[in-house]
């Protein structure tokens, strides 16, 4: 499925960069890395949160279309988790909108909606999704500010950008324990049945705090998918993280590569290898379907070669200046020598340009034989060539390819007055006038825009994304571990009923890439999953009634089903 073309240039636009500390405190990975053991399994995570846990209602007002209240406790993860939730994201502030009058006494839905990335405050959420809901539907709805953002947000953290990776983890940590809190306050003030809900980074989290409800709970993620490591090292947003830094720190503290990086498991490996495997067999079956003319070329090279298999050819490889037309005579076990047939032509397949540095270099050699070239001693002169061939930058050919390139009938050697290095110069020209242009993607296009302009500077990267799979660099391997490990679907408890559960998805989401990742279908057999046809941005912006009627269809399913938590027959 190809991917939103404005994503990418709407990402390329945007200046927030994620993750710009690095990885964040080892000791606190490590804290997480073992809490996560304990939140994904769903009793064990639901006793860490009493149902009388205290609540403070700051704010109760009656409005002309509903009732407002707002809010505050303080996050249980502090409790198990002591200074790993910065001081001032350690307060939960909520905001709560319900209907005036309740069309019906004993059914008072109410749904948890969790943000996105970027959405600080309640504003966003209260207009687009809450209030047409409460208008709608009369489903009333409790807004949570999230870690990190709006009220919660460290002095010194700029618009969204999270300083450490272990900060993500900290807010879904936050964000689970915390949904546990409203929905035990919800139960205790007579509201139900209960849904959550979100657009992208929140409807991940959404998912994540429905894992550990162990009542029926509605469920409709939006924008979101099974993990968020292909969010961050195959999506769009992989472009907003500095790779080199946290390579840098990975390489050059023990602490994430020899013990952090073994408490994490990547979680898709085997329908990764699966994939990989299906592709390899694929090609190969393409490879062995041949035309007639190529097999019959292969034979005759067989048939070129077939010896005498009584004698012994002695085939060790030696570094000797051969005739490439003929294969040397060898010695047979009586020391006689034995002559291989016919003369056979060794048939070695190099490209145009191999060929004619080849070609070039042995030209070179027989000029240094004769002694036409002058100069230095012949141990100097194979120095500068070496020097000559390997070292010169690609610049400094471009700039004698320049100077030079009018001048089309000089000779690519000189055998008088010439040196190597001017030999070596006319090789360099030969690769730069072979060279093709390579076909960009749009991503390396929008990007190359946008690090084009007078006002950005290059930073000369050392891991360009996009261009290199997670697989090539150790420390990316790490990033998606963690990002599987933390928050991979499969790695906590299935919802207690995925009879509720409608999951939105783009189908040209570049943000959120469903591919090398494990299917939701699978991951919660009985969950629905419904496509726009639209891109991660466009969803958004567009298709926000889409949204609202699959939270309202999910609590009538509900509603037809339950009553107080028992199935109704």
């Amino acid at each position: 499925m190809s991917a939103s073309r404005l994503d990418a240039v709407y990402r390329s636009i945007l200046i927030t960069k994620f993750f710009t500390k690095g990885w964040g405190k080892p000791e606190n990975l490590r804290r997480l890395f073992e809490f996560r053991k304990v939140v994904s399994k769903r009793e064990e995570c639901f006793n860490l949160v009493e149902r009388n846990y205290p609540v403070t209602i700051t704010k109760e007002q009656n409005l002309s279309d509903c009732k407002l209240l707002e809010g505050y406790f303080l996050t249980p993860l502090e409790r198990y988790l002591p200074g790993i939730v910065p001081k001032i994201a350690q307060r939960a502030h909520f905001q709560v909108l319900l209907p005036v009058h309740w069309s019906e006494r004993d059914c008072k839905p109410v749904c948890l909606h969790l943000a996105g990335t970027g959405d600080h405050y309640f504003w966003r959420r209260r207009n687009l999704m809450v209030k047409p809901l409460l208008k709608e539907a009369g489903i009333g709805g409790i807004i949570l500010e999230n870690p990190f953002y709006g009220l919660r947000k460290p002095t010194d953290q700029i618009r969204s950008s999270l300083h450490n990776v272990s900060d993500i983890f900290v807010m879904g940590g936050c964000l689970i324990l915390e949904s546990l809190v409203l929905f035990h306050w919800c139960e205790r003030n007579g509201l139900g049945p209960l849904g959550v809900t979100g657009l992208s980074m929140g409807g991940h989290m959404a998912s994540l705090a429905a894992t550990n409800w162990p009542k029926p709970l509605v469920l409709v993620p939006c924008l979101s998918w099974s993990t968020a490591s292909a969010v961050f090292l195959q999506g769009v947003m992989s472009h907003s993280i500095n790779w080199d830094l946290l390579e840098d720190q990975y390489l050059s503290d023990g602490a994430y590569r020899e013990k952090l990086s073994k408490m994490v498991t990547i979680v898709d490996e085997a329908f990764l290898a699966g994939k990989k495997f299906a592709r390899t067999y694929s090609e190969k079956v393409e490879t062995d379907t041949q035309t007639t003319a190529q097999k019959e070329k292969q034979e005759n090279l067989i048939n070129s070669l077939k010896y005498d298999s009584n004698k012994n050819v002695d085939i060790t490889y030696k570094e000797t200046n051969v005739d490439t037309n003929l294969i040397n005579k060898n010695d047979d076990a009586n020391g006689s020598k034995v002559e291989l047939g016919p003369k056979v032509p060794v048939r070695v397949v190099k490209s145009e340009e191999v060929s004619e540095i080849d070609k070039l270099t042995e030209e070179l050699k027989i000029l240094l034989s004769e002694k036409k070239i002058k100069g230095e001693t012949s141990d100097e002169q194979e120095k500068i060539l070496n020097e000559s061939l390997f070292v010169n930058t690609e610049a400094d050919i471009k700039k004698n390819l320049n100077n030079d390139i009018s001048n089309k009938e000089s000779p690519p050697l000189q055998t008088s007055g010439s040196t190597i290095t001017d030999s070596a110069i006319a090789i360099g020209k030969v690769n730069e006038i072979e060279k093709k242009p390579e076909k960009k993607s749009w991503n390396e296009f929008t990007s190359d825009l946008w690090t084009s302009l007078p006002f950005i500077k290059s930073s000369g990267k050392k891991i360009d994304i996009s261009k290199i799979h997670w697989r090539d660099r150790e420390a990316l391997q790490f990033m998606r571990g963690i990002m599987d490990e933390c928050t991979h679907l499969s790695n906590f408890s299935v919802p207690y009923d995925t009879s509720l559960i409608i999951a939105v998805c783009a189908k040209h989401d570049a943000y959120v890439p469903r591919e090398d990742v494990g299917r939701l279908e699978d991951i919660w057999p009985g969950a629905e999953v419904r496509y726009v046809d639209a891109g991660h941005v466009s969803a958004y912006i567009l298709h926000q009634s889409v949204f609202r009627a699959c939270i309202k269809e999910a609590f009538e399913r509900s509603k037809k089903k339950w009553k107080d938590g028992k199935h109704i027959e």
